[in-house]
């Protein structure tokens, strides 16, 4: 399917690897031009050279932390104009509820609320002025079904799940749509932070782990980077111009619900 997307730019928040990589990689392949994020230099411009002899599209690493105002203005500022916003950050880290203190709920607030807020302030203004604009932020599963561990997580996404339901309707009508991919589990190196405190707590490898992990999953697997750049090129595409304000789950039928 062409996607419409040749010509476009996109910048891709925290796209060196894992998701953000996967999604980097399904709009490189559908010609869109990238501006590619992440906070270690090395692993970036490795992965934006490969990128780009792959697919033939101009590539432009911009290392950078996006949870803090000096790296977003650095990312700000070497992407100029572009036309799709791929918001992504790593999750905070888990724990007990009753461990956490103000400072952590604030850390992970500013890196998977205020941060991606931030970006949506900075450029989808220049979208809706160009009448063309897509958003995709990258939150979590979490967000329809709470997982204990991760609360921290599943406070900072559910209020950038709330934002968006309300700023999505509002410039829907200037040819911009924002909408949130919630992936679930994916092997990805958060999925192995995730895996191997259960390996070592229950005193099994970290294969065994995930194979338990695999079974709880109707897909009987991990979702591969890939499978979610996929969903992520789709609703970047001239095709899905009519969804808007949406809650994507990417998680191989892990969430058991109806709606």
């Amino acid at each position: 399917m062409d996607l419409g997307l040749t010509g476009k730019r996109a910048l891709v928040c925290a796209g060196s690897k894992g998701l953000g990589r996967g999604c980097a990689e399904a709009l490189a392949a559908a010609g869109v031009e990238i501006v590619l994020n992440a906070r270690g230099a090395e692993v970036l411009e490795r992965t934006a050279a490969e990128i780009a002899a792959a697919h033939g599209v101009k590539v432009t690493a911009v290392a950078a932390d996006i949870t803090t105002p000096e790296g977003r203005a650095k990312v700000i500022a070497a992407a100029g104009e572009i036309d799709i916003l791929v918001n992504n950050a790593g999750g905070p880290p888990p724990g007990v509820w009753s461990d956490w203190a103000h400072e952590d709920f604030l850390a992970a607030i500013e890196a998977n609320m205020l941060a991606p807020i931030a970006l949506m302030q900075a450029f989808v203004p220049g979208m809706s002025a160009r009448g063309w604009g897509r958003v995709v932020n990258i939150t979590s599963a979490a967000v329809k079904a709470p997982i204990a561990q991760l609360g921290l997580s599943n406070t900072a996404r559910c209020g950038l799940t709330g934002f968006v339901a309300g700023m999505a309707r509002q410039v829907a009508p200037t040819g911009v749509t924002v909408n949130n991919l919630l992936p679930g589990i994916h092997a990805t190196d958060r999925m192995a932070a995730l895996d191997g405190p259960v390996a070592q707590a229950e005193g099994i490898s970290l294969e065994e782990a995930s194979a338990r992990r695999k079974a709880t999953i109707p897909a009987r697997r991990y979702g591969a980077p890939q499978d979610f750049g996929a969903v992520c090129a789709f609703l970047c595409s001239q095709q899905a111009a009519f969804i808007v304000g949406q809650n994507v789950l990417v998680d191989g039928g892990a969430a058991n619900q109806t709606l």
